[in-house]
């Protein structure tokens, strides 16, 4: 995984430590897709560095990607039974459906949470629970608009299915969007997984599906703002 949130109850760090903290809290890291995207405009702006034009256009760049894949540290909740966002953004769906076909689940509508991304929002996907990985699929399709219901059955996206330790079955669904043309998945059949973990990242405006277990008490309504590993969606029943 590419970063882990810290535990609970992790001791505070002093002196030079503590103003590392700082800085890294102030000035989040990038994802590791996102350094090429930084490298490249940095490169234009040294290269071209004559050019104010080319430099300020190099730079700007650069730092749009880099706001982009930033990867904020996160401490996730530790309540027990509990499910967290797997994304930033916002709530357009508090519903019921049929998860993915091709996870062959059945044709049981469950409980399920949407949440859009926009090209501001930060784009890495967090474990909304800890379990391990049973399932990981790839389904190619269109690129609609990924706040638009149909999305989630046309859209290409990756779908995960992870088991919990209690038996509880939790499904995490990442769909490209219209500018979003690449998902990256991290995880993998067998993976032992923990709650706020990082596993993945979608390019440029996206949406993040995750359904739950019938009898889920879902805690989150349409137009919430979410942070991922933080938020609270919804507690398994």
């Amino acid at each position: 995984m590419a970063r882990r949130p810290t535990p609970p109850g992790t001791p505070e760090t002093t002196g030079v430590g503590h103003v590392v903290d700082l800085v890294r809290a102030a000035v989040p890291p990038l994802h590791p897709a996102g350094l090429p995207f930084v490298a490249v405009p940095l490169a234009v702006a040294v290269v071209g560095g004559r050019n104010k034009w080319v430099r300020r256009a190099g730079l700007a760049a650069a730092a749009a990607c880099a706001t982009f894949f930033r990867h904020p540290h996160r401490v996730p909740p530790n309540r027990p039974g509990i499910v967290v966002a797997p994304a930033d953004g916002e709530v357009a769906l508090v519903d019921t459906a049929v998860p993915p076909a091709e996870l062959g689940l059945g044709d049981r509508p469950l409980p399920r949470v949407s949440i859009f991304l926009t090209v501001l929002d930060v784009h890495v996907q967090r474990v909304p629970v800890s379990g391990t990985v049973r399932e990981v699929l790839h389904q190619p399709g269109k690129f609609l608009s990924a706040d638009l219901p149909e999305a989630s059955d046309a859209n290409e996206r990756a779908s995960m299915v992870i088991d919990t330790a209690d038996g509880k079955q939790v499904v995490v669904v990442q769909i490209a969007g219209l500018l979003a043309r690449r998902i990256i998945c991290e995880a993998r059949v067998g993976d032992q997984l923990t709650i706020g973990d990082t596993y993945g990242l979608i390019r440029f405006g996206s949406r993040v599906d995750t359904y739950f277990p019938a009898g889920t008490e879902l805690l989150v309504a349409p137009g919430q703002r979410t942070i991922g590993a933080e938020t609270v969606l919804a507690v398994l029943g």
